[in-house]
């Protein structure tokens, strides 16, 4: 039997991690010793794990726990995980196409600034700002 303290050290987890973890049902309930502590056995360590690996790769916990259901009912989860990827893919190629057009609207506002400056023209507040339009 493990502690929450020893199995979190045993997986790099915090212990407040491993409660969370098990307050949003992502690992089973842990018995309670006489004095209510938390003891998790050995199997508690690989799901842990997994818990881990799966937020390193973006996973949310609500996701992480689908797929974790999936599996306990001894379905196969990696078709949901592949789309879960997929989709994570998908926003962070939108973000990226977001920040780039966010570059070239920086640019640009930029680029005005210093024309601005180089005519000498004042603005009500500052001109970089009320010169740029959104989107350009």
């Amino acid at each position: 039997m493990l502690t929450v303290g020893r199995i979190a050290a045993q997986t790099g987890l915090s212990p407040k991690a491993v409660r969370l973890y098990e307050a949003n049902g992502l690992i089973d309930p842990p018995e309670r010793t006489a004095a209510g502590y938390r003891t998790y056995t050995d199997k508690a360590v690989p799901v842990l794990g997994f818990i881990r690996q799966a937020q390193a790769l973006g996973l949310s916990l609500k996701e992480i726990k689908d797929i974790l259901d999936l599996q306990r009912r001894g379905e196969q989860p990696c078709g949901l995980v592949t789309d879960l990827l997929d989709q994570h893919l998908a926003d962070i190629d939108r973000r990226i196409a977001d920040l780039e057009a966010l570059r070239t609207t920086l640019r640009h506002a930029r680029a005005q600034a210093d024309r601005a400056t180089e005519r000498g023209e004042s603005a009500l507040v500052c001109h970089i700002i009320e010169s740029t339009t959104a989107g350009a």
